[in-house]
């Protein structure tokens, strides 16, 4: 069985992240809700400003950045494949991925170009906070976005995403374990190609 077919596997059985919480839970359920309405305003601005898409389009990139923990989810994406990498590789890869990431995800922010997100609660699960929110797009029924937020990198970010059901985390560790198969396990390739993906 492949690394794609496992992952598809266990996406299919809705198992979720083995989540590495801290010790203890510093982070309040009022800043988890804060983080996630602070992210969803600045989304509204830039969806209400007026900009061309060009220019949304990149402030969606930074938005992605600054609010995602977006280390976390690299090593994840990465899984098993990050044993063998060296510290360089780690680095390397972080940082290649940070860019892949938010230009990806700054995308689907944009689709949300005409309408808007609206905090709608917040809830602990575990070591982290769960935050919902709905999306009210043009000429679509709502659906839901769901932020996982913690504080495990030091800051409050959020480590996954949900968008219509749809898990982030799984999903990108997913298409990354298909790329580096593709590349025959060759990590230094995959960190050249997704430096290259627009």
């Amino acid at each position: 069985m492949t690394r794609r077919h496992s992952m598809k596997l266990l996406a299919a059985t809705g198992l979720t992240l083995a989540f590495a919480p801290t010790a203890t839970l510093a982070l309040s359920e009022g800043e988890a809700k804060a983080l996630v309405d602070k992210l969803v305003g600045e989304i509204n601005r830039v969806i209400a400003s007026g900009k061309s898409e060009s220019a949304m389009y990149g402030d969606f990139e930074r938005i992605f950045a600054r609010y995602s923990d977006t280390s976390y989810i690299a090593a994840y994406t990465l899984g098993n494949d990050g044993r063998r990498a060296s510290s360089a590789q780690k680095k390397a890869y972080s940082a290649a991925f940070e860019t892949y990431v938010s230009r990806k995800y700054g995308r689907r922010f944009r689709e949300f170009i005409g309408g808007r997100l609206e905090v709608t609660g917040v809830k602990q699960v575990k070591k982290w906070f769960e935050v919902s929110a709905v999306a009210y797009l043009k000429g679509q029924a709502p659906f839901e976005v769901t932020f996982l937020v913690s504080d495990r990198s030091g800051g409050h970010k959020f480590f996954n995403l949900y968008i219509e059901g749809i898990n982030m985390l799984l999903t990108e560790r997913t298409e990354i374990g298909s790329m580096l198969d593709k590349r025959r396990g060759d990590i230094d390739a995959l960190i050249s190609d997704l430096k290259q993906i627009s």
